[in-house]
C-alpha cells in the first residue's frame, strides 16, 4: 500500500520561503506521478504542481509559476516543493498525492488515488 508522508510546513511572513517534502513508500510500480494540491479553509482542493518520474515537463498551476518549483529524488522516492515569495493567499493545507503512470494537466483531485495527511502552510502579512 502506498504511503505518503509530508513534512516542512509551518508559518512564515509574506515574502518568505518554505520547502515541503513528500516521501513515498510502498509503490508497486517504478513509474508514477507525484503532485501537490492545496486546500484553503472553505475552498476546494486545487492542484499546485505535478511531476512524472518517467520524464516530461512538470506542471505548475498558472498562478504559481515563477514562485513554486518542484524537484525529486528518485533514489529516495521523495518529492520537494520549493515555495518562494509566499503570499497570505498561499495559506492552506498542502497535500501530496500519487498516481501510477503519467498525469493530465491541469491536475485533478479525482485522478490521484493515494494521498498524504497534509501539512499546514500559513503565511502572515
Amino acid at each position: 500500500q502506498v504511503q505518503l508522508v509530508e513534512s516542512g510546513g509551518g508559518s512564515v511572513q509574506a515574502g518568505g520561503s518554505l520547502s515541503l517534502s513528500c516521501a513515498a513508500s510502498g509503490s508497486r510500480y517504478s513509474y508514477y506521478s507525484m503532485a501537490w494540491f492545496r486546500q484553503a479553509l472553505g475552498q476546494e482542493r486545487e492542484g499546485v504542481a505535478c511531476i512524472y518520474n518517467g520524464g516530461g515537463s512538470p506542471y505548475y498551476a498558472e498562478s504559481l509559476k515563477g514562485r513554486f518549483s518542484l524537484s525529486q529524488d528518485n533514489t529516495e522516492n521523495t518529492l520537494y516543493l520549493q515555495m518562494n515569495s509566499l503570499k497570505p493567499e498561499d495559506t492552506a493545507m498542502y497535500y501530496c498525492a500519487l498516481r501510477y503512470g503519467g498525469f493530465t494537466a491541469p491536475t485533478r483531485e479525482r485522478d490521484f488515488p493515494y494521498w498524504g495527511q497534509g501539512t499546514q502552510v500559513t503565511v502572515s502579512s
